[in-house]
């Protein structure tokens, strides 16, 4: 009588099972997330943001993704790319991870894609921006949750365009992701009939910038657009307003420039207009309960990098949902995923078809200590992915 029973209770909780979408066999497994992230260094608060991000999304949904919980393996990459196949290549070797998320620094990204596409593994990445990972080097397997390099820079170029500002010159480090920002901004600038006087770079990470304010102040342009980022954009920032360029050449760029550096700028960075796609005070439902969580667990309030972590979240549980719970089921996974209109706290946004987000562009000033969005300027903006195949 008992074994009936008990045979019994197994049919029913099978039934259960069925009906939510979930297959017995894989009731109780957990998903497996690897999050190959910086978490000393230079970029050591973006990833410890990002993972934040993340785990409060799995956490309002009740510690699971896709019915299941989350068991997670985490390395730290350094933002060292020599180190990247190897540590991406334990993670789907050794530790079996069913989700690849990373990372920050681009050369580390692309060597984890490489892992990724070779192995058929899903990722998703939750902040670097070089445009090859949705261009040419584009995958089915390969999910961004943040934005090209392209997206922001484009958008001012088009604003300022629009605005009237026909002479720019620029400034940027020199190495892949200042240079395809540049280029994202001259392209939609020079499109607007306006003009760049001058393109000046400098090694990475140098920030001996008198020369180039020298320059700046003999060429005389309508503005200056710069791509720095950190510490160095604090450094040029506050040169800018020492040389006294900032009340005469007006300084733009994409918001890299003064997300989480405000402070170290003294009050230079006040009035400074740059793009991004979140700002401070978007003042819609989603951002106002995201914020409130973040802060009440974290005791701190939450930036782009903590959105792109809660957003990476977000899509793996869309694509989850698609595929009944299971992550062995990628062809589903990835079809979830690519379809999926994710609520966003930096307003929803869609995938295009190389797997980058949809998403609409705000202009942002700074005011005090935060970067209050003014206007969008660019709505559902898709990166041209140019190369993808897919």
């Amino acid at each position: 009588m008992d074994k009936k029973i008990f045979a019994a209770r197994n049919f029913v909780l099978g039934a259960a099972l069925v009906a939510a979408g979930l297959s017995s066999a894989y009731a109780e497994d957990k998903v497996k997330v690897g999050l190959m992230l910086p978490y000393t260094g230079t970029y050591a608060a973006l990833g410890n943001a990002i993972t934040n991000g993340f785990k409060q999304f799995v956490e309002e949904n009740g510690g699971k993704l896709g019915g299941r919980e989350v068991e997670y393996a985490v390395v730290d990459d350094e933002s060292n790319p020599a180190k990247a196949t190897e540590n991406a290549r334990k993670l789907v070797s050794r530790d079996k991870v069913d989700v690849l998320v990373g990372t920050v620094h681009s050369g580390v990204a692309l060597a984890m894609a490489k892992v990724a596409r070779d192995s058929k593994t899903l990722m998703i990445v939750p902040n670097a921006g070089a445009n090859d990972l949705t261009g040419p080097l584009c995958s089915p397997y390969v999910f961004r949750s943040s934005f090209s390099a392209w997206q922001p820079s484009y958008a001012m170029g088009e604003a300022l365009a629009k605005k009237g500002v026909k002479t720019v010159a620029t400034v940027t480090w020199k190495y892949s992701f200042g240079e395809e920002s540049v280029a994202g901004f001259k392209e939609a600038f020079e499109k607007g009939g306006g003009k760049v006087v001058k393109d000046m770079t400098l090694p990475f990470p140098n920030v001996e910038f008198q020369p180039f304010l020298t320059e700046i102040a003999s060429a005389k342009p309508d503005a200056v657009f710069v791509f720095f980022a950190g510490a160095g954009a604090a450094k040029f920032v506050s040169d800018y307003a020492a040389a006294g360029l900032k009340n005469s050449i007006p300084l733009y760029g994409p918001g890299f420039l003064t997300d989480g550096n405000l402070a170290a700028m003294g009050g230079a960075g006040e009035g400074l207009l740059t793009t991004l796609h979140y700002a401070d005070g978007l003042a819609t439902d989603k951002d106002k309960a995201f914020r409130t969580k973040y802060a009440e667990m974290y005791k701190i309030q939450p930036d782009v990098y903590a959105v792109q972590g809660y957003d990476a979240a977000q899509m793996y549980e869309a694509g989850l949902k698609a595929a009944g719970g299971d992550p062995a089921k990628k062809d589903d996974v990835i079809q979830g995923m690519a379809s999926a209109k994710i609520d966003s706290p930096r307003g929803a946004f869609t995938l295009s078809k190389a797997h980058n987000p949809v998403q609409d562009i705000y202009m942002r000033e700074v005011k005090g200590d935060q970067n209050v969005v003014i206007e969008v300027v660019s709505k559902g903006l898709e990166d041209p992915a140019r190369g993808c195949k897919l």
